[in-house]
């Protein structure tokens, strides 16, 4: 039998756990006996029991020489909420364990491997390990630099603008493609701005999708010009920060904290928020992920900071034309096209009448 199809169904199962995890990977994990799943299930929330253990209990007794097929390496160490998942393993009597990728978590990263071939569980390692080092790609920077997976999100015409002249933007894309940008800030820790974007849009920030929730919401405000009345501070759940630096207005950072949101003033680079600093803070606060949805600006600074790791534009077909129409990344043009971004392993979707450009820098 094509192990492949016990490999996908454990990748299906571990995506229902997207935006859920942080700062855990996701995971889902699938036991097979004689050729028949005979139980199945995946991580929902970081501090709960892990994939492997939730499908081990519903399996019981009848895990004793079955095959384990899981999208990441069993967990070894105590270093953790939950116990290691290798000793679960070890004692339900499996008789293989089918691994697409190593845990790129240096505690982790082999060990747990390790620890079931001594105990005489086969071990198969790779099978869909693109696929499931894409799923975790989060995860897996988050892991090991301490600093979130950023993804740069735009919506553009067909010529790469973003707004008219006047700033009129609403809207470039349809629907089901604004639908989608709602699926994505549920799977994501972090949705970032600048300034810009909340003093023009005066958007909310939060995710309108069914059954989602709310990521952070992170505004980049280098001076603090930010509206006390703006709906992005009318939240009450805690998940919104400011990014300023140290020539914002003491006392109206006093007034924003105030109102019950975290402020975090950083390392300045040219007068503006230092983008690599900023990181480096979200990581300590355990962000894994960030999603700009910014303009011209910030997806400029975004990019000349080297901290996007992955692009997606929503391009409609549409052409707005105009010299003075807003593109969608700003800044000053290079001197030579060898100084060009380069985007890598790109992939196309149609969504509704747009198309989706999906990337890594």
């Amino acid at each position: 039998m094509d192990n492949s199809i016990f490999m996908k169904k454990a990748l299906r199962l571990a995506a229902r756990g997207r935006g859920r995890t942080s700062p855990n990977p996701t995971v889902g994990a699938v036991i097979v006996k004689s050729g028949k799943i005979i139980a199945e299930d995946y991580h929902r929330k970081s501090g709960t029991p892990h994939a492997e253990i939730l499908a081990l209990r519903k399996a019981g007794k009848l895990a004793k020489g079955a095959t384990l097929f899981i999208n990441l390496e069993p967990c070894c160490h105590t270093d953790k909420k939950t116990p290691p998942c290798t000793d679960a393993i070890i004692e339900s009597g499996l008789k293989k364990v089918v691994i697409a990728m190593t845990d790129p978590n240096p505690k982790v990263s082999g060990k747990g491997i390790k620890a079931l071939k001594s105990a005489g569980i086969a071990t198969e390692v790779g099978l869909m390990e693109t696929e499931a080092k894409r799923l975790n790609e989060t995860f897996a920077k988050f892991i090991t630099k301490k600093e979130p997976f950023v993804i740069l999100k735009a919506a553009q015409s067909l010529d790469g603008k973003i707004a008219t002249a006047s700033g009129e933007s609403k809207w470039i894309t349809g629907d089901k493609a604004r639908q989608y940008v709602h699926k994505l800030r549920n799977e994501v820790d972090a949705i970032m701005v600048g300034i810009g974007t909340v003093i023009a849009d005066n958007p909310s920030l939060d995710c309108r999708m069914r059954g989602g929730r709310n990521p952070y919401r992170i505004i980049i405000d280098s001076s603090l010009l930010i509206p006390l009345n703006a709906k992005v501070l009318k939240h009450n759940d805690q998940k919104t920060i400011i990014a300023t630096t140290k020539i914002a207005d003491r006392e109206k950072i006093n007034s924003v904290i105030k109102k019950g949101y975290k402020v975090l003033s950083v390392k300045s680079k040219a007068g503006k928020v230092d983008l690599k600093s900023l990181m480096k803070e979200l990581g300590r606060l355990e962000i894994t992920s960030v999603m700009i949805e910014g303009g011209a600006s910030l997806n400029a600074s975004a990019l000349l900071s080297s901290i996007v790791d992955k692009v997606i534009f929503f391009c409609a077909p549409k052409i707005m034309g105009g010299l003075y129409a807003v593109p969608s990344v700003g800044g000053i043009s290079p001197a030579s096209l060898k100084n060009i971004i380069k985007v890598k392993n790109l992939h196309v979707k149609k969504i509704g009448d747009d198309f989706i450009f999906e990337g890594y820098i």
